[in-house]
């Protein structure tokens, strides 16, 4: 943790001291801890800065692309994005990054098509959630419960169901 801490100041030391006019892209030994053969690339919007830190061979122009698609997504998923809502719903911020990058590969550049599959996978939440207090439902927490064989007395309890959690 220490070490990831010094990482983060470390390339926002390099990156907030660059005037705006300056080109998005940093070469060199900047991270020790990476190696000589990564760069960062990033790009400035109002408070907000966002870094990537990719191989010497990476395109600049396509991640700084990759990065505006990145941004244009997240305003659209929270109208007019802040640091509150990278800070509060870091999952969905992850999930949307997912749309985009997997494994280090770009998946889908197409803000429409990524604008969908968040809608879709809203849509699911959503359809999950009106499901969970219906005890007949086949797929609502109750029903899952009962399969597991929880039975509906753990229902808000200390079930092992509730203490299931997931690391992003």
């Amino acid at each position: 943790e220490e070490a990831q801490q010094r990482v983060i100041r470390r390339v926002f030391q390099q990156v907030g001291k660059r005037p705006d006019s300056f080109c998005n892209y940093l070469e060199g030994n900047l991270v020790p801890e990476w190696g000589d053969h990564i760069k960062l690339i990033y790009r400035h919007y109002a408070t907000l800065y966002f870094v990537f830190a990719v191989d010497a061979q990476e395109s600049d122009l396509g991640i700084l692309d990759l990065i505006q698609v990145f941004v244009e997504a997240l305003d659209k998923c929270f109208e007019n994005v802040c640091e509150l809502d990278l800070i509060f719903h870091s999952d969905r911020v992850h999930y949307i990054l997912d749309e985009i990058v997997m494994g280090g590969m770009v998946l889908e550049t197409n803000i429409h098509a990524i604008l969908q599959s968040i809608q879709d996978q809203d849509k699911r939440h959503k359809d999950s959630m009106r499901t969970a207090g219906d005890p007949h439902a086949t797929d609502s927490i109750h029903a899952v419960r009962e399969r597991l064989g929880g039975g509906d007395a753990d229902v808000g309890g200390n079930s092992m169901v509730n203490n299931w959690s997931y690391n992003f």
